[in-house]
């Protein structure tokens, strides 16, 4: 018998206590990116939602997964939280509120596109989300969500 990554429990621990997640909108107003070194190029919506929940902590390579959020303000922010953990920002808020008093911490925040960018390139395990109108450089991924 073969044996399931860590990734792949969470992935059915998570499907298991929160059932079937809404879909995703197919003109997301986000970009999803990952370090160069994360492999493929997609990833399921509820992987994705575990990793900024802090569900996830490590890639199926054995990297931690170094999550990177945009402010609370910012568009881009409540696009990705709306999508894909549907739940409007001051939800996510809420969420972050009680997490941090069990002593989770959430990922750190970044104040623009150009700063998520710099953070995914330069960290080894890093996704963020930039708008969909930012350039993706060469320095880190682009993944596709997948249903």
């Amino acid at each position: 018998m073969r044996r399931m990554s860590i990734l792949t429990l969470v992935f059915i621990m998570v499907l298991a206590l929160l059932g079937p997640l809404p879909a995703a909108s197919a003109d997301a107003n986000f970009v999803v990116i990952v370090h160069p070194d994360i492999a493929g190029d997609e990833l399921p919506k509820v992987i994705l939602s575990a990793i900024f929940l802090r569900k996830a902590p490590r890639w199926e390579n054995g990297l931690d997964v170094r999550p990177v959020d945009q402010s609370m303000s910012s568009p881009v922010r409540a696009a990705f939280t709306a999508a894909v953990l549907d739940v409007p920002v001051h939800g996510i808020q809420r969420f972050w509120s009680d997490e941090i008093s069990k002593g989770v911490q959430p990922p750190p925040v970044k104040s623009s596109d150009a700063d998520v960018i710099a953070y995914v390139a330069s960290t080894r395990g890093a996704i963020g989300y930039v708008s969909a109108t930012t350039a993706v450089p060469q320095a880190v991924k682009a993944m596709r969500v997948a249903e």
